[in-house]
């Protein structure tokens, strides 16, 4: 049984989070500064009443009587409770017999063009430090786009307004990344385990490493490009900003919608529509806060039983990264044009190349997760090389000079021009349709 490293990870970034946002506060307050101070603790307080309640949703505490767990999830330590109930519940998994054990089944991956089932005995400890590992992946996704996004995005438009970094928003700022990108990499890590939960999935150290560098280099240059854009177009990021994100809360709506499947009912028997309706809210604004950072793993489909989609689209991954480069590229360079004077203590062409070439590695490592690193591609029916290829050759095909087209269409539609062998055949058609006339005059 592997040692829960995760939830020790989450739960220490959760921490030094909310302790830096605290620290930082106090220092806007003395500074006078009342509407950063109001800004970073809503970033720090909204994200960790949402990790509360999820937890608190998780573990079914609300049905029991914990009223010490329901406390503390009160006064927000609810994460550290939960740490050290995970590690107390690793430390005697083998020391007590357990009256009651589990048989799982899962596939191996085929090896040879050969997949096996392998049975595997689950104890009740064992299980219970599954349901911590899934509630703390969950809630690490929520803490990252909820919360340190949001925060990172306010540190640095400080930072740039004042053309200064603290000690204490230079730690938050950092803290705040790495919590992003390492919930954006529990998001890629939930998603493969959603999609191929039949089989025995093992993620090997050189995926996580390909998947931190393509998040970091993703998500670090989309707040960076955001930023900037603001500084100087302060009333067109509003546009920008609700444009992105109601396009991601509506698509999985428009796609149920056109479905025209039935409700779904099964999230919670205790649920009634309206609390279904409200969780489902919840859970597209997280798909959308996602997505306007960065790619979400996780694709939602709300006809699905499940609510996940589980087939790998390759084109809307494509077309994903192809319009959010574009616009990137957009907002950079309206900021490179209309940028002032207040800019001058930075090289402007350097840095917009950098946002743009970092944008373009972050892809790279995508790719080369994709085709060299993920843990289930060889149940892959088709690879990622092979499907942007056919991308690329559809948008060939698309965008064709239209003279070419037209060439081909008048060719289609004139007479054939015929052969020396046709010509024969049509000669001695002919002559044998005479002489049958001419046999039949006289006749």
């Amino acid at each position: 049984m592997r040692l829960p490293c995760s939830i020790f990870v989450s739960v220490s970034l959760f921490t030094a989070e909310t302790t830096a946002a605290l620290y930082l506060s106090s220092t806007y307050r003395s500074a006078g500064d009342r509407i950063w101070q109001g800004l970073t603790l809503l970033f720090a307080l909204v994200p960790s009443v949402l990790v509360q309640l999820t937890l608190t949703f998780i573990h079914r505490d609300l049905s029991r009587d914990r009223p010490l767990v329901l406390l503390l999830h009160i006064l927000q330590l609810g994460p550290i409770v939960r740490c050290l109930e995970a590690f107390w519940i690793y430390g005697s998994i083998g020391k007590i017999e357990e009256p009651y054990v589990s048989i799982t089944r899962r596939k191996q991956l085929p090896k040879n063009g050969r997949t096996e089932e392998v049975e595997k005995q689950v104890g009740q400890a064992e299980g219970k430090l599954f349901t911590h590992r899934a509630a703390f992946s969950r809630t690490s996704v929520i803490q990252a786009f909820l919360g340190s996004a949001p925060q990172l995005t306010l540190q640095l438009y400080i930072c740039v307004l004042q053309q200064s970094v603290s000690i204490g928003r230079g730690t938050l700022m950092v803290i705040s990344l790495l919590s992003i990108v390492y919930g954006a990499l529990r998001c890629n890590i939930l998603a493969i385990k959603i999609k191929y939960d039949e089989y025995e999935v093992n993620v090997k150290p050189v995926a996580y490493l390909c998947i931190f560098l393509w998040r970091s280099f993703e998500i670090a240059t989309r707040v960076v490009v955001l930023v900037l854009f603001s500084s100087v177009l302060q009333i067109w990021i509003l546009p920008v900003v609700l444009i992105n994100f109601f396009t991601f809360f509506s698509y999985p709506w428009i796609l149920f919608w056109w479905s025209r499947s039935p409700f779904p009912e099964n999230i919670e028997k205790t649920f009634t529509r309206v609390g279904t309706t409200m969780v489902l809210c919840l859970l597209t604004f997280l798909y959308a806060g996602i997505n306007m950072f960065c790619w979400s793993a996780v694709q939602l489909k709300l006809s699905d039983p499940d609510l996940i989609n589980k087939s790998q689209n390759w084109y809307r991954m494509a077309v994903y990264y192809m319009l959010r480069f574009v616009e990137n590229a957009t907002l950079i360079l309206l900021w490179y044009v209309f940028q002032t004077d207040f800019y001058q203590f930075i090289c402007s062409p350097l840095l917009v190349l950098q946002l743009l070439v970092g944008y373009a590695i972050g892809i790279f490592f995508m790719l080369v997760f994709y085709q060299f690193c993920h843990p289930c591609k060889k149940l892959f029916s088709s690879s990622i090389s092979r499907g942007l290829w056919e991308w690329s050759n559809i948008l060939y095909l698309y965008c064709r000079p239209v003279p070419e087209a037209g060439a081909a269409f008048k060719v289609a539609l004139s007479p054939p021009v015929p052969s020396d062998q046709d010509a024969t055949n049509d000669a001695a058609c002919d002559v044998n349709g005479g002489l049958n006339q001419t046999l039949s005059c006289n006749a």
